[in-house]
């Protein structure tokens, strides 16, 4: 299956829930949001806990949700 839904940094801003895809399964989850934003990556809350992911997710592994 192809996902063509493309995300530009421009699409989101901090605040912006988003959906991760993962990287075991390549399935998406929700309950993110983006608190800060670059050319190819994403920083990003869990938005269950507050608690901030380690690592920035490349732009291509987070979608807007719709």
């Amino acid at each position: 299956m192809i996902d063509n839904h493309v995300v530009a940094a421009r699409d989101i801003s901090p605040g912006t829930p988003v959906e991760v895809r993962t990287r075991f399964l390549r399935t998406w989850v929700q309950g993110f949001e983006a608190i800060a934003i670059s050319e190819d990556h994403v920083r990003l809350r869990r938005r269950s806990d507050g608690a901030v992911l380690p690592v920035a997710v490349a732009l291509a592994d987070v979608r807007t949700l719709a």
